[in-house]
């Protein structure tokens, strides 16, 4: 959960340094691939946007959390033939 964390407290000072907190905060929900309770064209209202571009910039912010994860783990492992397996297992022990 440490490593999940630290990926995300890093993803949201990324995008807070490139002006784009409030983009963060209305995406985060989105990270695990569930739609926000709101819905996109509600998001998209509240931040004045489209909602095709909630959905790419919800597809981006999952694209990067993804990268930034692996990256992590790869420093966990001695051999980065096991980051597959080390991500499937947080995976599995994340969601059941």
């Amino acid at each position: 959960m440490i490593l999940v964390e630290r990926v995300v407290t890093r993803l949201q000072e990324d995008y807070c340094d490139s002006g784009k907190g409030d983009l963060f905060a209305a995406l985060k929900p989105m990270l695990d691939g569930e739609m926000n309770p709101e819905g996109y064209a509600a998001v998209a209202a509240r931040l004045g946007t489209t909602e095709a571009a909630v959905k790419k910039a919800a597809q981006r912010l999952r694209q990067n959390y993804g990268e930034l994860l692996r990256a992590e783990v790869a420093q966990t492992v001695s051999d980065p033939f096991e980051v597959d397996e080390e991500m499937r297992n947080l995976f599995t022990a994340l969601h059941g």
